[in-house]
């Protein structure tokens, strides 16, 4: 990222915190359409009968391709906790490029937020959505704790404790990696290799990005905290983490012979917890996956302009040909592996220009999709302004030392 580019990426960022200053801290969602009862159970009879469900679920298919605005109709605004921690920890890093201590605070504020918001049935800190979530696999209930969302918790309060020292974060941490470590089912599958259950008491098999997700997490606890038992239990998901990757070093969504789409924001997370889980263990498969799943990124996952597309491998028709979650993934793994790859580099800085240029309303926010015709200019916390929020204030900081290029 070039100087003038950086001061554009202070401009918009100081652009952004005014608008959700101004907006508030709830929004609607990309599930809305989903999230209340009429969605849920159109969404539950595709799922069942999918002639039938089509019918059911077209009016939504609909609106998100034509009318994103309509979203209101089906469900509230709401806050969700993955968001909340993206806030804090991208209001952290603007707190240490800056020195402003109102910044600080803000991210205080939203992990205040979280000590508020984790799920309740759990003895352990622990988070999830605040709706029921229809999947193909049923129902996940509110509040049901996911391990793609508590990890993002864990370095929310992991990023200001590096700020103030506040023991209270420390605990919650702890608490966070024994949810981790012992509500989370796994599913053996050799003597060294497991994949990792999606949320207490899951039982599908395969979802790579939960695996990468816990491997990660319990990795960098069993370091913080000296516990080898947290590693032990990270090297297994590890194991099958790397053994997930396709030849052509992409990454389905699951081994479980039905979701194998191959898709941008997934594959970034999954890289993403590769490069961190190497940058504290110096793992050798870890980094040669690595390696393998950019040479697979850079040529499958940008379409002829340059930008993020949505689906290498897509699993049906998509009403839409770019995503702000996208970008903001692009921008995460670039900024973890700079200067690593320079076609990565030259990427990353290419969509940050056209982030800035195309995707930045004049109140601050962010467009949420580039449709096939016009814009879904909602904006929605979860998905993915607060992403591309942090993931801004963290490229700020890659002339900072490692440790801080956490994305």
């Amino acid at each position: 990222m070039t100087a003038v580019q950086s001061a554009e990426v202070r401009t918009a960022l100081d652009k952004f915190v005014g608008w959700l200053d101004r907006f508030g801290e709830t929004s609607f969602d990309h599930q809305s359409f989903y999230a209340g009862p009429v969605g849920r159970r159109a969404k539950e009879l595709y799922y069942k009968n999918r002639l039938i469900g089509l019918l059911a679920v077209s009016p939504m298919v609909f609106c998100e391709a034509f009318l994103p605005e309509a979203r209101r109709l089906f469900w509230k605004r709401i806050r969700l906790p993955i968001a909340d921690a993206h806030y804090a920890m991208g209001f952290a890093a603007l707190h240490r490029e800056t020195g402003d201590t109102a910044h600080l605070k803000r991210a205080v504020d939203f992990l205040n937020v979280l000590v508020q918001t984790r799920s309740p049935r759990y003895r352990e800190y622990c988070w999830g959505y605040p709706f029921d979530w229809v999947t193909r696999n049923g129902t996940i209930g509110k509040d049901t704790p996911l391990i793609t969302t508590t990890p993002y918790v864990y370095e929310a309060f992991e990023a200001v404790h590096v700020i103030d020292g506040n023991p209270e974060w420390m605990r919650i941490m702890r608490s966070i990696a024994e949810h981790a470590m012992n509500d989370i089912g796994e599913f053996p599958l050799s003597s060294d290799m497991a994949s990792s259950g999606y949320f207490p008491g899951d039982t599908t098999i395969g979802v790579v990005n939960a695996s990468a997700y816990r491997a990660f997490l319990l990795t960098r606890a069993s370091i913080r905290f000296g516990e080898s038992a947290y590693g032990e239990r990270a090297e297994r998901l590890i194991n099958f983490v790397l053994h997930a990757q396709q030849p052509n070093g992409s990454w389905p969504y699951a081994l479980d012979g039905t979701r194998d789409f191959v898709d941008h924001f997934h594959t970034c997370f999954v890289m993403k917890a590769l490069v961190k889980i190497e940058r504290i263990t110096s793992h050798g498969g870890c980094r040669a996956a690595i390696e393998k799943g950019v040479r697979f990124y850079l040529s499958e996952l940008f379409d002829r302009q340059g930008f993020p597309k949505p689906f290498a491998k897509a699993p049906r028709l998509t009403v839409y040909r770019n995503e702000l979650y996208d970008y903001a993934e692009c921008i995460n793994l670039g900024t973890l592996l700079k200067g690593r790859f320079q076609d990565l580099d030259r990427k990353a800085d290419h969509v940050v220009g056209d982030l800035l240029g195309r995707w930045q309303k004049k109140d601050g926010s962010f467009r949420s999709r580039k449709l096939i015709f016009g814009w879904d200019a909602v904006p929605m916390h979860r998905w993915g302004q607060s992403q591309i929020f942090r993931s801004l204030c963290l490229s700020l900081r890659t002339g900072a030392d490692s440790e801080d290029r956490r994305a």
